[in-house]
């Protein structure tokens, strides 16, 4: 299955661009001498790593019949010296909320979605070290 996008520049540093969940601006920041309106390129790789393995475990945990309250993923990247930069060391925080926590089947849930699920973190996997963490936050 294909998927497509068009992507359109829109002057200065800015291009929008079509998605099949809608539209959204990519710009270069304003410490690059644009505005700074849209996403920048390399944040939304982490924000698509996030999203694929939230959903995954939003998913995996709704089949477990351990929801919890909340989650939270925090991602964070460190990117090469050298050009052209990517990122060499990412690590995820799984953040979860609640209360009476079935720990065994998130932990279990945060492992389907790195190991099996998330095609993203195996894209990731090609070119930098991908670390995780699972915090409870009790309430």
């Amino acid at each position: 299955m294909a998927i497509e996008i068009k992507t359109t520049w829109k002057g200065n540093m800015q291009f929008e661009s079509t998605n099949p969940g809608g539209n959204l601006m990519i710009d270069a920041g304003s410490e690059n001498d644009d505005i700074g309106s849209g996403y920048r390129p390399k944040a939304l790789m982490l924000n698509s790593l996030a999203g694929c393995s939230g959903l995954d475990v939003v998913s995996l945990l709704k089949k477990m019949r351990a929801e919890v309250e909340n989650i939270v993923l925090e991602v964070t990247a460190d990117l090469t010296e050298e050009h052209p930069k990517y990122y060499k060391n990412v690590h995820v925080v799984y953040k979860f909320y609640g209360s009476s926590f079935k720990k065994d089947k998130i932990i279990k849930a945060v492992r389907l979605s790195e190991e099996k699920y998330c095609g993203v973190m195996e894209m990731f996997r090609q070119f930098a070290v991908v670390t995780t963490e699972i915090i409870y936050i009790e309430k």
